[in-house]
């Protein structure tokens, strides 16, 4: 079977840097699969990443920080406003980006060393990392540098995890975070108008 007939095959696993988008997209996504292919096998990069990539499912992580940050800050307008903007948000990433790239997966549930949730989306651009972005960039809006700083890391682990559980293309990541960026710009206008930090 040829590289095109296989990745037609939703059944056959692809190997990242086979997606058909142009030979530099390619390339990278090869190398992104290189660097964390060094890590697969780690106990504790196996449970960081296998784990946050669980917790990030429907952003529940992000759902999770808004309630206890609304509890702690005697700020449920804020829980949610976040919780609606996250919802938006999902529905343009996947109801709308995703269906116009429709860009298959590297595999079709992620590495065999590694259990994951089977997503049933197309892989461009990764919903986790658009999403983890974009909470960052909205609840910075609301807090000062400090947990700012702290939502980003968190934001880029998740971004990460994607890749390493390889369930999206390293491609996948990085156009999750444009996505988060600017979606993350007009929600954080949203966020100061109906919710003042």
């Amino acid at each position: 079977m040829n590289d095109t007939a296989a990745s037609l095959d939703l059944g056959a696993p692809i190997v990242p840097g086979q997606s058909h988008l142009g030979p530099q997209v390619d390339a990278f996504d090869r190398r992104v699969d290189e660097l964390l292919e060094h890590l697969r096998g780690h106990p504790l990069a196996d449970l960081l990443f296998t784990n946050t990539t669980h917790v990030a499912d429907f952003s529940m992580i992000w759902h999770g920080i808004g309630i206890v940050r609304g509890i702690a800050k005697g700020r449920p307008d804020q829980v949610i406003v976040l919780a609606a903007l996250l919802g938006a948000e999902s529905l343009i990433v996947n109801q709308g980006i995703k269906r116009f790239f429709r860009r298959e997966r590297p595999t079709t549930a992620g590495d065999d060393r590694l259990q994951v949730r089977r997503p049933s989306s197309a892989s461009f651009p990764s919903g986790h990392a658009s999403s983890a972005v974009f909470a960052a960039m909205v609840l910075s809006g609301w807090d000062g540098p400090w947990l700012s700083m702290l939502w980003f890391k968190i934001a880029a682990v998740v971004g990460i995890s994607r890749a390493y559980v390889r369930i999206h293309h390293g491609s996948d990541v990085v156009g999750g975070v444009v996505v988060g960026v600017l979606l993350g710009f007009v929600g954080r206008r949203i966020a100061r108008r109906f919710a003042p930090a």
